[in-house]
């Protein structure tokens, strides 16, 4: 018996063009929201082994952390969708020279902010975790946690997202599973069989990474089958290439410091409340809407490489083909999603703390926050259609404009009236904000690609 041959890399390219639109959408999303999920299972498998390691405490003190990983994450995706959108439009007009140079400039305007984050968070990190609300007990377990986050910003990102620019699905999946699966096995073993408590939790989380940010570079530098490889000029600034990906990209990371921001802001209007208890129901609530949300990601991530690619070559009736099945797949699977979390609720929030106290509190918060969720991935859906068009505008709007206008108001508003206030804050921030998207949406009929 002999196995099927390995398409030349090429063909995986040529595919986003050729394949029917519904198949290559499955395909696609099905392997991006299998990595992204399997990311979202190690997230609450983290937090599982901080809660029932180290303490509820420990996990209130993670989860105010947690804008730092939100921040980094803001600027890979930044990156990432910048030069996606440049590489999948290019290699669709047929010039590799201009992908391998967006891919090049991604990886060296990355490094230069990871580097700047890591040397200035070190720095001022007493003054952050105060602004981030760490105080006594909290503190005092926050600060270790952070500084390990910090050491290792420059191999928070394996560049999937490049990678998914030219169809790689398979690689780029792996680049998910690879390192939650370094991590899922380091965690247990350096916060029990070591003791290390959230610092070995933080260094798990680190170890993965490192692991997927030596397989971006294997993919990038040394492996030869592909469509175009990255040179050291190609690590060069080059203006255009460098406007051109965080014009587009931009939008990302503002979405991105919008979460960072939100997060701040709810940790420090639970925390006026006086309540440690809501504090570590938000910890649980935050976990499992991440959770939850990793499926959009993936509809938003298998998306982009397909609009990008058929948009750039002048395809513009598949592009919206598969625009229209991912919105559709996004709301069906907010609706499920949504009923099972207020439905299970309770059970859910047991299964990470362990003070009956603070079980009710996350009971009764997720059934509210949950009703934001069937909507929640349209916004993002839209926005990352918008950036494949290389068309940032309205996302623009989507990613900063509703934070601003929209979320942070509710919050200041309906803060006031405690807990209670906060979650439906929160749910009625994200219904506002997928209207708001289809308006928008609506706008970009009939739009066509610019030139990368």
């Amino acid at each position: 018996m002999t196995s099927a041959p390995t398409p030349p890399a090429a063909d995986h390219t040529t595919r986003l063009g050729t394949d029917p639109v519904g198949r290559l959408l499955w395909r696609t999303c099905t392997q991006t929201t299998a990595a992204v999920g399997v990311y979202g299972i190690y997230a609450l498998t983290n937090a599982w082994f901080v809660g029932r390691g180290v303490g509820d405490t420990a996990m209130a003190a993670v989860n105010l952390v947690a804008p730092l990983l939100l921040l980094l994450g803001a600027v890979s995706t930044t990156v990432g969708a910048g030069g996606a959108s440049l590489i999948s439009r290019a290699l669709g007009a047929g010039d590799h020279r201009a992908a391998a140079r967006a891919a090049g400039n991604s990886f060296a305007l990355f490094w230069a902010c990871a580097t700047a984050t890591t040397i200035l968070g070190l720095a001022f990190l007493d003054p952050l975790l105060t602004l981030l609300g760490a105080t006594g007990e909290l503190r005092a377990t926050a600060r270790p946690y952070a500084a390990v986050l910090l050491c290792g910003a420059l191999v928070s990102t394996g560049f999937s997202s490049l990678v998914r620019a030219e169809g790689r699905m398979g690689f780029s999946t792996l680049l998910w599973l690879v390192p939650v699966a370094v991590q899922i096995t380091l965690d247990p073993l350096l916060i029990f069989g070591f003791d290390m408590g959230v610092r070995g939790a933080a260094l798990g989380t680190i170890g993965g990474q490192a692991v997927s940010a030596a397989m971006s570079l294997w993919f990038f530098f040394i492996q030869t089958r592909r469509s175009y490889r990255i040179s050291l000029r190609d690590l060069l600034p080059h203006g255009p290439t460098l406007r051109a990906l965080l014009g587009v990209g931009l939008p990302s990371f503002l979405a991105g410091t919008g979460v960072t921001l939100l997060a701040v802001l709810v940790n420090a209007a639970l925390a006026a409340t006086g309540s440690a208890t809501a504090l570590a129901a938000y910890a649980v609530c935050a976990r499992l809407q991440t959770f939850v949300m990793m499926p959009h990601t993936g509809i938003s991530q298998g998306l982009q490489p397909i609009v990008g690619y058929n948009s750039g070559r002048g395809l513009t009736d598949r592009a919206l083909k598969a625009r229209n099945y991912a919105l559709f797949a996004s709301l069906l699977y907010g609706l499920i999603t949504a009923a099972a979390l207020a439905a299970l609720a309770r059970p859910l929030a047991g299964l990470f703390l362990n003070d009956d106290d603070t079980i009710t509190a996350a009971g009764q918060a997720l059934p509210v926050i949950a009703i934001g969720l069937t909507v929640a991935g349209i916004g993002p859906l839209v926005a990352a259609y918008a950036q494949s068009l290389g068309r940032p505008a309205p996302a623009y709007l989507i990613s900063i404009g509703t934070l601003l206008l929209i979320k942070v108001p509710l919050i200041a508003a309906l803060g006031r009236m405690g807990t209670t206030g906060v979650w439906t804050a929160l749910a009625t921030g994200e219904v506002a904000t997928a209207a708001s998207a289809l308006l928008l949406l609506r706008r970009l009929h009939g739009a066509t690609p610019k030139t990368p």
